[in-house]
């Protein structure tokens, strides 16, 4: 299966973020907790390179806890600042608001030095599609000032939202890159549903993600599915979760293609367990032997 999405609208929203990137302090960037690499845009890493940046671990509620510390300190190492949240609650807001102020130290320190007071950061929310931007922006801000949606590309075009008298956020259309040089990662956003489900083969994709649980985290499908992870095919597994959940065609036959998106579902809404795609020590490791990322 080759993973490869770039609707035409994304050309054009990097073009704008090119030319909004001049108006702003601050790169807030939202990654996908369970996938913090794959989830990451590089071209933000160039349009952002010499702003403030703030990484947000999003749905960090779903992803393995022990990954998501060992991924912040990854990433602080990296002289990023880092928060782990779940875009949905109100929790983590005052720890964002804190960091945010922490993270633009420097330039609130220049602004007063100059005599400069008052003046709001000013902050560009992004990340790929999909990874909980406007779900983030509308619990910030205490109200549904962002468009919200469950598919990913529903926002299209670009908002100011005025915070408080401190912060001012953009929010961006959420922007994949032309062509995946590593189709792992391609696979990786598919199962976080960051392309539409419409273009891939979820047959296929479940059984990748079969196979990682079984190896990464032995005894979640056997809990889930009371079935036995003791037989080497990914398809043999399936087989096992159509039958025990009964899916079933017309006629009698399983339905492998229910049984696939069940586990892809809920691996999703993370009912099969807390997981991470990625680790930090595979990522250094893989970086030690190429000698690039």
């Amino acid at each position: 299966m080759h993973f490869q999405w770039y609707p035409g609208h994304m050309t054009k929203a990097k073009r704008q973020m090119q030319e909004d990137i001049k108006l702003v302090d601050l790169v807030i960037e939202l990654v996908d907790a369970r996938v913090p690499l794959s989830s990451r845009n590089p071209d933000i890493d160039e349009l952002g390179k010499h702003k403030f940046r703030l990484i947000l671990l999003n749905k960090a509620d779903l992803a393995d806890e022990r990954q998501n510390q060992a991924w912040a300190a990854y990433f602080r190492g990296k002289g990023f600042f880092v928060v782990e949240l779940d875009a949905r609650r109100k929790n983590a807001m005052k720890t964002i608001q804190n960091t945010i102020l922490d993270a633009c130290r420097e330039k609130i320190e220049r602004d007063r030095r100059r005599g400069i007071k008052n003046r709001p950061i000013r902050a560009m929310v992004a990340g790929i599609p999909n990874v909980g931007k406007s779900t983030f922006i509308n619990t910030f801000a205490g109200k549904a000032c962002a468009k919200t949606g469950n598919k990913p590309g529903v926002t299209k075009g670009k908002q100011w939202i005025r915070l408080n008298k401190n912060v001012e956020l953009l929010d961006t259309p959420g922007i994949l890159w032309p062509r995946f040089e590593d189709q792992e990662v391609g696979m990786k956003l598919a199962l976080i549903g960051s392309m539409n489900d419409e273009l891939l083969n979820l047959d296929e994709l479940s059984l990748k993600l079969i196979s990682f649980l079984k190896e990464a985290y032995p005894g979640a499908l056997a809990d889930r599915y009371q079935i036995s992870e003791e037989r080497e095919q990914a398809a043999d597994i399936l087989k096992e979760i159509a039958e025990n959940r009964n899916c079933i065609r017309a006629g009698g036959e399983l339905d492998y293609s229910k049984a696939a998106s069940l586990v892809i579902d809920e691996f999703r809404s993370g009912v099969i367990g807390r997981i991470t795609l990625e680790w930090p020590e595979q990522e250094e490791k893989e970086t030690d032997e190429t000698g690039q990322r």
